[in-house]
């Protein structure tokens, strides 16, 4: 089946180098299709203009469209983490090639992609049906850079004085 809905992650001109360390990156995926630019348009000719590729289940485009547009926080990849060792590899490896620290467990990575690099388990405790456990756990959240489950448990767990 085709995938409905396909994100175009505009670069300057570095969307193939992108998508190959982003299958790097998750350990899984591949190129689908490389689109170069024809004579007499905006990019010079034979370079690189669209890379299609998957990574990790999901289709992406890559566009080479020029220093007009960069990325902003406004949209994210969120990374659903199966355990702490999950968050900590990708949190490493996007941050630690060039990437940038922000807080709530998001990151922008060496291209200016804003990632979201959570474990699932954290929306349980952030929706827990105890009010005063879910404060305890937002409140934790909201301190850290990654975001560090068991911290927020023990927060979540801990008795107010």
């Amino acid at each position: 089946m085709t995938q409905k809905i396909v994100p175009n992650l505009w670069f300057d001109t570095q969307a193939e180098e992108a998508a190959h360390y982003y299958i790097d990156v998750f350990g899984s995926g591949r190129g689908l299709s490389v689109a170069r630019y024809p004579e007499n348009s905006p990019g010079p000719a034979g370079t690189v203009m669209t890379v299609q590729f998957e990574v990790a289940g999901m289709q992406l485009v890559g566009i080479n469209g020029g220093p007009e547009f960069t990325f902003t926080e406004a949209v994210s990849l969120q990374v659903n983490c199966e355990d702490q060792a999950e968050v900590d590899r990708y949190w490493d490896r996007l941050v630690g090639d060039g990437g940038e620290e922000s807080q709530c467990g998001w990151l922008k990575d060496k291209y200016g992609v804003s990632w979201q690099v959570v474990p699932t388990e954290l929306m349980s405790l952030l929706q827990d049906p105890d009010p005063g456990r879910a404060q305890r756990a937002t409140e934790a959240m909201l301190q850290m850079r990654r975001i560090d489950v068991a911290e927020i448990k023990r927060a979540a767990d801990s008795v107010p004085a």
